[in-house]
């Protein structure tokens, strides 16, 4: 049976390479994409991550700029479905993609998507979250009125990533790098019910990416059914770990 799996996506402003790798690894396993925007228009990835933030530096990798091409031609892509129009149970795996361009908001606080989110978590399939996609998950609220990673495990971008990749462009990008004036990193802990065991920062890296070859340097923290992920480093890494989640069985 071919596994459906939804990605939600703001019209515009979303990370290439927390998209693309994904896409590609889900696509190579034989599973079957669908994108959902806010009102289905047709999405667009940050246009500084594919030119470069800063003197053509700071962007995605060849490879994965290479795999938003081609993704960019697809039908899926071109026509997605609205938040509204999703039906959680038609999808065996929920991903949620990051980026941290303004942007981003329409996607990160859209509380119809967040019911939508809530919905398909109550459902106990596999939901990956990478980087501010975390936040999405944080933002949804189970019937108790709590977000519904209160009692998971889980990372997202860290604050000192957060923090030195404006502290070093906001010479000439001014907030580009501060999507809210609350690091992710503290959002997503006030969301759970004990930070200090529960999120899960990684070893420290500013730089240093994994590849479709090398994990080495990559960091992802499964629990259960849950996949997380920091930034676009570690893309491949969390791209194996959803798919694997959501092709077991067969």
């Amino acid at each position: 049976m071919r596994r459906r799996v939804l990605v939600p996506l703001p019209d515009h402003d979303f990370d290439v390479t927390e998209v693309a790798v994904p896409w590609r690894l889900l696509s190579d396993a034989g599973c079957e994409v669908i994108f959902a925007t806010e009102a289905g228009a047709t999405p667009a990835a940050d246009p500084l991550l594919l030119d470069g933030v800063v003197f053509g530096q700071l962007g995605a990798a060849e490879e994965a700029k290479d795999f938003y091409a081609e993704l960019a031609e697809t039908p899926r892509f071109k026509q997605p479905l609205t938040y509204a129009d999703i039906v959680p149970g038609a999808f065996d795996g929920l991903l949620l993609p990051g980026g941290h361009a303004k942007g981003m908001r329409q996607y990160l606080g859209s509380e119809a998507l967040h019911a939508k989110v809530a919905q398909f978590w109550g459902l106990g399939r596999p939901v990956g979250a990478i980087c501010h996609g975390v936040l999405v998950l944080a933002r949804s609220k189970d019937e108790s009125g709590r977000s519904v990673i209160a009692e998971m495990r889980t990372t997202c971008l860290p604050k000192y990533m957060e923090r030195t990749a404006f502290m070093s462009t906001v010479w000439r990008r001014g907030r580009y790098y501060r999507t809210y004036s609350a690091y992710v990193e503290d959002e997503v802990c006030d969301a759970l019910t004990n930070p200090k065991v529960q999120f899960e920062r990684g070893p420290r890296v500013l730089s240093k990416r994994g590849t479709a070859i090398d994990d080495s340097a990559a960091f992802v923290v499964q629990d259960g059914r849950y996949v997380s992920a920091r930034w676009p480093g570690d893309a491949y890494a969390f791209g194996r770990a959803f798919t694997e989640l959501v092709t077991a069985g067969g």
